[in-house]
């Protein structure tokens, strides 16, 4: 979506596609009786027989009955209009958006009225809707060469409102940078691995950089060996492809201090290593760099909307492969923050990664960190696909991040990490720590390995082994990549931005 038009009058719209929200009552809906007059008079007929229905999401798709600058309208059905918050009008926009791919509309219009309630007002919807209606219309382009159709982008979004204009236009253009960070995360972790290799991956971030004026820094092998990143480098070592550490940095203030750190596993392929995945679970390894992706994609939201935070984005890229050269069980190796670790499993490698990741987000200046990445299978074992898993070891940073994630509808549940947990992390008898303690309390082994290095800076981890990839076309957006955790990232930081300009 490049543009958007602010209208008044039903008459003057044109667009290929009309989205009418249909609540339980809609003839409550101020202006309704307007457009039962412009649209059709028997309108109120065909919502009694159910021809058009009220349900929530349910859509009716129907052509204008009488000469109209629009073609066809979506009548979308609302449910109890009360009931309507954010998030159900993002799920309902995001099927219109799956509507109008389908239909190749280039242009659309929104009636706004019909979607607002006490609770959300005409700014909610049309940031809703814009974001929505991207996120609906997503679709990877891919590879394939059999099919010469063109798809048709949608150019222009209209909205019918009578709300201040210059707002409304601030809340399109805030859902549009959401809705595009987010496929744009998509498209990261949907590219095959020969593809999105760590080098890539660092220019994509410096096109990042480039584009929105971050500082960017990136470590290459040589650099990790100057430094003792021992643990990154072990989990490279059967690789010929050339590890990053990527480092972006938004400075929103003079000086460098009250810095969040978004720290994200960029593990472009993981085959497991020695302690091999079998056929099956090797497939779909591609997108093990979601958590890459999700900070990447956070920084782009940073990027555009400017909150005055300070960030500091550290992305730890390598894929896991077997060679000769390969780490393997038994293995001791020492990471940059000088603990030394003992392999017991090097398909647990991603928290290796994360270690000196997050070690040298800490030295950097980071004074609370997020850690994101698809870590553990355990987390889908306790949690299912739809659930974001976290730990964390402070209550209030936890807090403001759980409000985030309820305004963006991302859902996360913590996991305990207790005292018994961390010793089972630190036994070893020829090391500091051991990665991989059992498969009982995976997720919280795997989260609680990333914590270790995290020390007493704030720390919340996120493990989106399930909720990163779908398995078939859901709420948000079609079968694979989600995208998830980019605008809750994107979200706690801006959140966290206005209690600073508060305080």
């Amino acid at each position: 979506m490049k543009t958007t038009i602010i209208e008044r009058d039903f008459g003057k719209v044109e667009a290929d596609v009309l989205v009418i929200g249909v609540p339980t009552h809609p003839e409550n809906t101020v202006g309704w009786d307007e457009f039962v007059n412009v649209f059709s008079a028997r309108l109120p007929e065909w919502l009694k027989s159910g021809d058009i229905s009220t349900d929530f999401k349910k859509i009716v798709k129907m052509p204008a009955i009488e000469a109209s600058g629009y073609k066809r309208v979506l009548f979308v059905g609302l449910g109890t209009q009360k009931k309507l918050n954010e998030d159900l009008l993002r799920q309902a926009f995001a099927a219109v958006g799956k509507e109008l791919a389908a239909g190749k509309a280039a242009s659309a219009a929104v009636w706004t009225a019909p979607f607002t309630n006490d609770n959300l007002s005409c700014e909610d919807v049309v940031f809703a809707a814009t974001e929505g209606i991207g996120l609906g219309m997503y679709k990877f382009e891919g590879y394939r060469t059999d099919s010469n159709e063109r798809d048709v982008t949608l150019g222009t979004l209209t909205f019918l409102s009578s709300a201040d204009e210059d707002e409304l236009r601030a809340a399109f253009e805030v859902g549009k940078v959401y809705a595009h960070a987010v496929n744009e995360a998509r498209n990261l972790v949907n590219m095959p691995p020969n593809l999105l290799t760590a080098t890539k991956m660092a220019d994509y971030a410096r096109e990042l950089a480039g584009k929105y004026d971050f500082d960017i820094e990136v470590l290459g092998k040589k650099e990790m060996e100057e430094l003792g990143m021992g643990a990154i480098l072990a989990v490279n070592k059967g690789s010929v492809e050339e590890p990053k550490l990527i480092v972006l940095k938004y400075a929103a203030t003079e000086q460098w201090e009250d810095v969040i750190g978004l720290v994200g596993k960029g593990v472009t392929y993981d085959t497991g290593g020695y302690s091999l995945k079998p056929k099956d679970g090797m497939v779909g390894m591609k997108g093990d760099m979601g958590g890459a992706a999700a900070v990447l994609g956070a920084m782009s939201i940073i990027g555009e909307l400017r909150p005055a935070k300070n960030v500091i984005a550290v992305i730890g890229a390598t894929d896991n492969m077997v060679s000769g050269e390969a780490f393997k069980p038994d293995d001791v190796i020492t990471s940059l923050s000088g603990k030394t670790i003992e392999v017991l499993n090097t398909d647990a490698e991603g928290r290796l990664v994360l270690a000196d990741a997050v070690t040298y987000a800490k030295q950097s200046g980071a004074d609370y960190l997020i850690d994101v990445a698809t870590l553990t299978g355990g987390v889908i074992i306790a949690l299912g696909n739809d659930k974001t898993g976290a730990l964390t070891n402070d209550e209030a940073f936890f807090e403001e991040f759980m409000q985030a994630s309820l305004e963006t509808g991302e859902f996360v549940w913590r996991l305990p990490l207790t005292e018994n947990d961390k010793k089972r992390i630190r036994k070893s008898d020829v090391a500091d720590l051991n990665n991989s303690p059992g498969r009982d309390g995976h997720m919280i082994f795997g989260g609680g390995f990333v914590g270790e290095f995290a020390g007493d800076t704030p720390w919340i981890h996120l493990d989106i082994a399930g909720t990163s990839d779908a398995a078939a076309a859901h709420d948000l957006g079609p079968k694979g990549a989600t995208g998830v955790m980019t605008r809750t990232l994107a979200t706690v930081v801006e959140r966290l931005a206005d209690a600073n300009i508060e305080d």
